[in-house]
């Protein structure tokens, strides 16, 4: 078992480096593909992750990686309550193809069906957010490195919602439980709005995977906030098929 603060310096540093792998694409311009659940793919999402496969392995030879791309492709480890590492080496691509930069690269280390590591890179605005489970979390940006923290929920909360996958159940659940003001974000940087407190609250009714939501969870749980099911239980990893239930993230 490697004790996820040991390590974790390693891994924001593998982010980074699979973050200027994908602005080299921002910049030049990547084809785009769809694969066969109908989502886009391009060059960058393949890149980060062959980087980010080839790191971990190095870092941590004897635990298995599950990751978006593979994972498409039918290259999925087993895996049970030990450790693994779930990867989305591009989260956010429909926002990585309208150039909005809110895209991210995740990597996160889970233990016993909990993500006890957590790394969101935005490379196109040059933050990172991570943590690990009892250690606190941290964000790196223009104002240098500094620790941060989930605030308990006002009356009157803040919620992020999603840019690109806001319903209408969304609204109406926004709407009952009367916050004070929405926020749009793309990718797992809803969650590290949360860690940050610049908001309160993220609900999730649509489908999500896995590896869209650890990395963010991780850095969430680490700043003090929670991720839990619709009935109150934390949401847990390794589920069969590796999807979501609905969700909702919150702060301390």
């Amino acid at each position: 078992m490697f004790p996820p603060i040991l390590i974790l310096p390693q891994v924001v540093a593998i982010a980074d480096r699979a973050g200027e792998a994908i602005l080299q694409h921002y910049a030049q311009g990547a084809a785009v593909s769809t694969k066969g659940d109908g989502s886009p793919v391009t060059a960058a999402d393949q890149d980060a992750e062959a980087l980010i496969l080839a790191a971990l392995k190095e870092l941590t030879p004897s635990i298995p990686v599950v990751a978006e791309e593979a994972a498409a492709a039918g290259d999925i480890p087993e895996v049970g309550a030990g450790q693994f590492w779930l990867v989305d080496p591009l989260d956010g691509t429909r926002e990585f193809i309208a150039r909005n930069g809110e895209f991210t690269v995740n990597i996160a280390l889970i233990d016993n069906h909990r993500p006890i590591l957590g790394v969101v890179l935005a490379p196109a605005i040059r933050t990172t957010w991570w943590g690990a489970l009892g250690h606190g979390a941290t964000v790196r940006d223009a104002d240098g490195t500094r620790p941060i923290q989930a605030r308990p929920v006002p009356d009157a909360p803040v919620a992020v919602a999603s840019r690109s996958h806001r319903d209408a159940r969304t609204d109406a659940w926004l709407a009952e439980n009367k916050v004070a003001n929405i926020v749009s974000a793309g990718s797992s940087l809803k969650f590290c709005r949360v860690a940050e407190a610049k908001a309160d609250l993220y609900p999730r009714f649509g489908r999500t995977m896995e590896w869209d939501t650890a990395a963010g969870q991780g850095v969430l749980e680490a700043a003090g906030g929670q991720v839990l099911r619709l009935d109150g239980k934390p949401l847990c990893y390794a589920k069969p098929g590796f999807e979501n239930p609905e969700f909702i993230a919150r702060g301390s």
